[in-house]
């Protein structure tokens, strides 16, 4: 055996054939913003036309959800616009708070004994003076 060994040889490929290219990077994945951007122009609308009780409950339900969903793919780094999805989540939520408040308060309204007074008085009056004293009777009631 000799007294001195060689390193084993090195592995160069196959020789005169060019090395295959690596494939090219994929583009980065565009964000994902839509449910952020959907979620805060609905919570502020929401917000903005509370007082139309449908509107506000439909919008501001929409702007929750959107929400949600927006700042969720934040998490998972599909999105970019966490502030915008929370945000409007935020605002949905208070213009379906307000809403729902505005719903009570007119249910309430509606069942108290000052309308069923009012209907009654209506309902009795035959001519329109008398039906003019009913409403101002009920304004002097709650005005």
């Amino acid at each position: 055996m000799p007294s001195h060994s060689y390193p084993p040889p090195q592995d160069w490929g196959h020789y005169g054939e060019p090395e295959p290219e690596p494939p090219p990077p994929e583009p980065p994945a565009r964000p994902r913003d839509g449910m952020g951007v959907a979620a805060l122009v609905l919570g502020l609308i929401a917000l903005v036309m509370f007082w139309t009780a449908l509107l506000g409950v439909v919008l501001g339900v929409l702007a929750v959800v959107f929400g949600v969903v927006g700042y969720r793919r934040v998490g998972r780094g599909e999105a970019t616009n966490g502030w915008m999805a929370l945000t409007g989540a935020i605002t949905g939520f208070i213009g379906l708070a307000l809403s729902t408040a505005v719903i009570a308060a007119a249910v309430a309204f509606l069942n108290s004994d000052e309308v069923d007074d009012f209907r009654d008085c209506m309902r009795n009056a035959d001519t329109s003076s008398e039906s003019q004293e009913c409403v101002d009777d009920l304004r002097e009631r709650y005005w």
